[in-house]
Parts: C-alpha cells; structure tokens; sequence
C-alpha cells in the first residue's frame, strides 16, 4: 500500500472517533446533557466499594471519610480546568497534554501514564465481574476474565455513537439495582450507620494524619479517570449563550463532578464492608459479596444472586468499555507520533485487553490497594502538572499560549516545563513511598507528587520564558482557528493528502506544497516534507 492510500485508510478510520485529532463541529450533534449521561457512564464501575472498604476496614471508618474527602478535593480542583479545555475546545488528554507543557513528543510520556491506567482499571473491573459470575454462575474466575475480555470488543470498535446508546440506556437499571437495596438497608437498620462510624478499624486508633495520607493515597490513583471523562467532554457543542447554563452544568458534573459519585461508592464500600463482616463475621471487600449480602437481607437467594450478577455484570460493562475505548486512543496516539504509522485502533483495543487479561489471571485484584497506591504518585504528577500550566500558566500568568496547539511541526518536540515538572513529581514522590526519606515522611508521598508540580510547573515556566511552548506561531493559514468568542471555527478545507474535509483547527499550510494538510498527514508524514519550519 502507498504512502498516500495508507493516510487516506487512516483518515477514514478514525473519522468515526476522531483518534488523533480534533473533534469537528459537524460531528459533535449531541445535546450537553447527553454527553455528560454518556460520560457518567463510565464510573459505574466497582472498584470504588473494593477501595473504600480497603480502606475503611484498614484505618477505620474516620480516617477513611477524610482520606476520601481529600482526595476528592485535589481530584475536583484539578479536573476541572482539564475538563473545561477538553469541552471547550473538543481535543483529549493527550492532546491537551502535548500544548500543556510537554511537548509534541514529551507527552508521550503521560500517555504511557495513561494507557497505564486504562488497563489496570479493566483488569480490576473485569476480575470484579468474573467474581460475580463466578459467585452467581459457577464459572470459574479463568474463564470469567476471558469473558468478561472478550465481550467488550464488539461494543469499544463503534466509538462513541455506540457507548453513548450504551451508556444512556444501562444508567436507569445500574440506578435502581445500586440505589434501591442500599436506602433500604439504611431504612431497616440506622443504628448500623452509628456502629459503622465508631468503627476504628485494624489500628483500633482515632483521626491520624498518617492513615489519612496513606489513605487518600489509594484513592488519588483515580486522579486520571478525568482522561476518560473528556475522551467523552471532547464531543460537547460550542458554547452558546442559549445553552450556557446547560453546558457548564453538563462541564462540572460530568467532568471533575465525578469524583462526588466516586467518594460516595467509596464511602458506601467501606459502609458494606463493615456490615457485611458484623453480619457473615469475615471482611467482605468484593463488590459481589457485598452487594450478595445486601441483597439476601430482604430477598431470597435464588433473586438475590441473580440481581447481585446482573448488577456488577452492568456496572462493569459500563466502564470496561469506556477504558477499553480511552486505552484505544491514548496507543494509538503515541504509536502513531512514534512510528509515523497509522495501524488502525482496533489494533489497540485488542492489545489493551490482552494486557488487561494477563493483568486478571495474575491475580491483580488481590494486591489492588499496593498497585494503586504506587501509581497514584504518577497519575497526580501528570494531572498536576497539566491543569497547574491551564490555570497558572496560561491564565494567570500568560505565558503558556491559551488556544491549545497539538499539530505536528506548531510544538517543539519536548517541552521541559512540564517534563521536568512531571518527572521530578514523580520520581521524588515515588521514592518518597518507597521509604527513601525516611518512615516518616511515607504516607505523605501523594501530597508531595501535588505540591511539587503545582510549584514546579510554573516556576519552570517563568525560568524557560515560554520559549519551548511553540515552535511557530503562524500555521500557515490567514483564517483563525478560533472565534472572538473563543469558539473553533468550523469552516471546511480540503487536506490534498488524504482528500478529506476537516474543519479549521485540524489543519495547516503544507510546507511542500501550496495546499492544506490535516493533522493527521502531517503526523504520518515519515520524511518530514510537509512539516512547516520552524519559525
């Protein structure tokens, strides 16, 4: 296949999910508010009540309410200047990422972080399913991860038009078998509310700084689910006066509002944990068991077991197609910018769920809280770092551009404000967890990982000048990119590469020609021709 046919199989691929690119207006039809329904989708998942009630049953019920409430408050402040960027000028992350700080090719680095996560999270979620259908249907937990794999592909290769009818239609179901049975238990026995919040946990001790930290610590490795809520913003409509209040409403709950619901299936969790052990006497801290337990107080088992399955099976198809989708595009947008080759997604979602298969048959779910409190320090390094240089740099101090720049050729390849930011938050937080200063400072190794981005990013900014933000500043182009308003134009051009029509944020002058190029062409671009000069 030739070099042109290649980009032009590529563009049609991801016309549908926009891989690699901005999402144009002409696509983005769906009302705000079904965009957020669509996004909430994806934190039906499980793996808060295995959290909170690691937690809770680890430090006790005091300690664990802070922790959460801790990391809620990071996870809310610094999600939503990211998700504001992603829904108002409808790019992802990582292309977030790469105009934030990092570079054309230092964000490469994040999307590792993310991918990362995307397979983490589907292997704890498709082990809580294979629980489930283990627990309700006697299959044995192998054959449950291949299942619970496998069952996710047709639904992630359709993109978002298929997750957004999947999402819509699942959420009045996964509502009613979540909420109902709980209030019920609240209603029937209160005085396991008041039990439940003198429990003192393991250490039989009070409120300590250091079990909230280590804590807050397990929960702030959710800190990189705000990629996968604007992997779905990035679909929201301009802005408008007519739909403000709708928008920014649709912004804040589906962006870094999602935490809220995260902290309340982590506070439930450690709630159902504790009961659940007064109960059966032993610690229930999977999802399955507890929602088994709840159930048979006031059903018998033959519904009981068979709601409890349909529920978590529900749930965890709710996210696992959302991480299998998310994981899809950051790969491909790292190999793609590596290789200069365009494989096709799909190639992605397979390898994404392979990693995520071994991941479940090696038992991850049994030392989740280790694994998640080690990458937590990478994820808040990264968010960190990216939504300081939004808030700080671009919009108090002006020195990071503010119209996002993510096309080849516009960058400098690495950008070391938020590299060196990024790094240094990891790696200091990191040892900082592995005891390298001392016991001491241990449990305080997430709270490092934020206060040394915060700081870092901008005083890397003030030191560089700005100088590595933009490599030009002029695209080649006489029309804008963007509104007075802000809003990206939507007028049409043809790339004479591919011979497709994009709209005018994904394209710029080819330098080989006198013509228009998309972004993507000039990605794949493997000699460089119709990259601009720097300038």
């Amino acid at each position: 296949m030739s070099q042109v046919a290649e980009k032009a199989q590529a563009v049609r691929e991801t016309l549908e999910d926009y891989t690699l690119r901005f999402a144009p207006r002409g696509y983005r039809r769906w009302r705000p508010g079904v965009v957020a329904t669509t996004a909430l989708g994806g934190i039906a998942y499980l793996a808060d009540f295995s959290i909170g009630a690691g937690i809770g049953l680890s430090y006790g019920t005091l300690n664990a309410l802070v922790a959460i409430l801790v990391a809620a408050a990071i996870i809310f402040v610094t999600g939503l200047p990211l998700a504001y960027y992603g829904a108002r000028y409808n790019i992802d992350l990582d292309l977030i990422t790469r105009g934030s700080g990092f570079g054309y090719y230092g964000s490469v680095l994040t999307s590792v972080i993310f991918g990362s996560f995307t397979f983490i999270f589907f292997a704890t979620e498709g082990a809580i399913m294979a629980q489930g259908l283990e627990a309700g249907l006697g299959v044995p937990l192998w054959l449950g991860y291949l299942i619970t794999t496998l069952v996710v592909v047709p639904l992630v290769v359709y993109g978002m038009k298929a997750l957004s009818k999947l999402q819509v239609w699942t959420t009045p179901l996964w509502l009613l078998l979540m909420v109902g049975p709980l209030g019920y238990l609240v209603v029937v026995d209160p005085g396991s509310v008041s039990a439940w919040l003198a429990f003192a946990g393991a250490g039989g001790g009070g409120l300590n700084a250091a079990s909230v930290m280590l804590g807050a610590g397990v929960a702030l490795s959710l800190m990189a689910q705000i990629g996968e809520q604007i992997d779905y913003l990035r679909f929201m409509p301009p802005r408008t006066p007519q739909n403000r209040r709708a928008w920014w409403t649709s912004v804040v709950v589906a962006g870094p509002g999602w935490v809220f619901f995260g902290a309340i299936k982590q506070a439930t969790g450690a709630f159902l944990a504790f009961y659940i052990m007064g109960v059966a006497g032993a610690a229930a801290t999977e999802p399955v068991q507890q929602f088994m337990g709840v159930y048979g107080l006031f059903l018998p088992a033959a519904l009981a077991i068979p709601l409890a399955v349909v529920l978590v099976v529900t749930s965890q198809l709710k996210i696992n197609v959302t991480n299998a989708y998310s994981g899809s595009l950051t790969w491909t947008n790292s190999f793609t910018r590596i290789a200069r080759r365009y494989p096709g997604r799909n190639v992605f979602v397979l390898l994404n769920l392979a990693v995520a298969l071994v991941l479940m048959e090696a038992d991850m779910f049994a030392f989740l809280n280790g694994v998640l409190s080690f990458y937590a320090n990478c994820a808040i390094a990264w968010v960190v770092t990216v939504a300081t240089d939004i808030l700080v740099n671009k919009y108090l101090l002006g020195i990071s551009p503010r119209e996002p720049e993510f096309r080849r050729g516009m960058l400098h390849a690495v950008n070391p404000v938020g590299v060196v930011a990024f790094l240094a938050s990891a790696l200091i937080s990191i040892a900082m967890y592995f005891g390298a200063f001392g016991s001491a400072l241990q449990p305080y190794s997430p709270i490092a990982a934020v206060l040394i981005a915060a700081v870092l990013t901008p005083v890397m900014a003030v030191l560089t000048g700005g100088r590595y933000y933009l490599r030009r500043t002029d695209d080649g182009i006489a029309e804008p990119r963007f509104d007075a308003d802000g809003t990206p134009v939507d007028t049409s051009y043809r790339c004479h590469v591919c011979e497709q029509d994009f709209e005018r944020p994904d394209v710029l002058a080819c330098f080989a020609h006198d013509a228009v190029i998309c972004s993507l062409c000039v990605t794949t671009d493997r000699t460089g021709e119709h990259v601009l000069p720097a300038g």
